[in-house]
């Protein structure tokens, strides 16, 4: 496909004067990478259940100083009580609004690039990872420090709102070293009518390292929203994720986790709630790289309407990782005739001596069990209304955060009260 627009925005962003050129070398060589294999099509088996031509074919533009605020945004609807917030606006960091907790040191691309001796991030040359290192924009890296546990929990607020077509490029890593623990969220919202968000995330887990990790997605039904978000750990570290989709037109979760060293676990967890025509595809990828690792996938999808969604879960198990242990679940709740879900749970296993398993359901409502709720007195809209919040209640309850779940269990309940009403 065409990369055209996406070339002058290219030349565009390297005449920036507020950008670093020590850095255009790297965003000169993903560009080109890019440009020889495409954007993907419904041809490569990993997206053929997803179209990306509204991306592909798209006029975004990069975010410009106009589309900054001119005053400080209000945040006030966004508030969620006991956690530091670090503010980006259109891809534009809010300083007077954004602080971090103490024992957490905030470092630009720059400084963060220093302090990796010039080694640059990259995550196997995908196409959406090419295209931020290209045009990365708003860069914020998070350092917790050896032996370091942050209490409160840091979030990243990423506002879009206005009515100019532009795409934003994330990109955010975060190095949790040796015995440390951060609770990290990051929060997508805003009522932009046209937008492309292509985020990168990078997670550094060092020995015995631990990072909850929880993502909401909210933001308008106008937006195209690509997330990258990969990890290496290494042994005794634990790495959690709990994930809310419900927000974008088109939305896709690339999750890569390397379980590097012995003992290292990972917890996928992700809820999604679909409708109109939205798509929202989670793709996910763990590869046991080393004995005695664990992981667990968990995805559950919930679809109204004309929405469609794809779940296409892959465990992979070296030849040398044995005693490991792996579980896939999916399950999907269709609340339309017209809604459909694609889900492709995969094991590829080199070693003998595991334990791996992996499921999936997509179905309806239960009419047995919605009949024996009518005939306890309880109305057919209350009584699929219970059913659906203890479906997603298995994957809320998997919050680690208390505070953090009440907030989510709250939103949730609200928005499938106003979609089932």
């Amino acid at each position: 496909m065409s990369l055209s627009n996406y070339k002058v925005e290219f030349k565009k962003m390297l005449n920036r004067d507020y950008f670093s050129k020590s850095l255009h070398p790297f965003r000169k060589e993903a560009f080109s990478q890019l440009e020889k294999t495409g954007f993907p099509t419904r041809k490569w088996e990993e997206w053929r259940f997803t179209n990306i031509s509204t991306i592909s074919g798209g006029e975004y533009k990069i975010s410009e100083i106009a589309d900054a605020p001119q005053n400080p945004p209000n945040i006030d609807p966004y508030k969620m009580n006991g956690v530091e917030s670090i503010v980006i606006y259109n891809g534009h960091f809010q300083k007077e609004l954004s602080s971090v907790p103490d024992g957490v040191s905030l470092l630009s691309g720059l400084d963060y690039l220093e302090r990796k001796n010039g080694k640059f991030d990259t995550a196997n040359n995908s196409p959406f990872d090419l295209l931020n290192t290209a045009f990365a924009d708003c860069g914020m890296c998070i350092v917790i420090e050896k032996d370091t546990q942050i209490e409160l929990p840091i979030r990243i607020l990423f506002i879009s709102n206005g009515d100019r077509s532009i795409m934003v490029n994330p990109r955010v890593n975060i190095d949790v070293e040796e015995s440390s623990s951060l609770t990290f969220i990051e929060q997508h919202v805003g009522d932009a009518v046209s937008f492309f968000q292509n985020e990168s995330v990078f997670i550094s887990l060092e020995n015995s390292a631990q990072l909850n990790h929880i993502r909401i997605q909210s933001n308008s039904d106008f937006t195209q929203n690509m997330a990258n978000i990969n990890v290496n750990q290494d042994a005794e570290s634990q790495y959690n994720f709990w994930q809310l989709v419900e927000g974008s037109k088109l939305s896709r979760s690339n999750i890569c986790v390397q379980l590097n060293g012995k003992n290292a676990q990972c917890d996928l967890n992700s809820l999604v709630l679909s409708k109109k025509n939205q798509h929202i595809d989670n793709y996910i990828i763990v590869n046991h790289n080393s004995p005695q690792t664990h992981s667990s996938q968990f995805v559950k999808s919930i679809l109204f309407d004309n929405s469609t969604g794809v779940f296409n879960g892959r465990t992979v198990v070296k030849e040398n990782a044995q005693k490991i242990t792996a579980h896939q679940t999916n399950k999907n709740l269709l609340l339309s005739k017209k809604a459909n879900m694609n889900s492709n749970p995969q094991l590829e296993i080199y070693a003998d001596d595991v334990k791996c398993s992996h499921g999936s359901t997509t179905g309806q409502i239960d009419e047995d069990a919605l009949f024996y709720l009518q005939s306890r007195g309880i109305n057919k809209m209350d009584a699929m209304e219970l059913m659906v919040t203890g479906f997603a209640n298995e994957v809320l309850d998997k919050i680690r955060h208390q505070e953090i779940k009440k907030v989510l269990h709250k939103e949730f309940t609200a928005k499938l009260n106003r979609l089932m009403s």
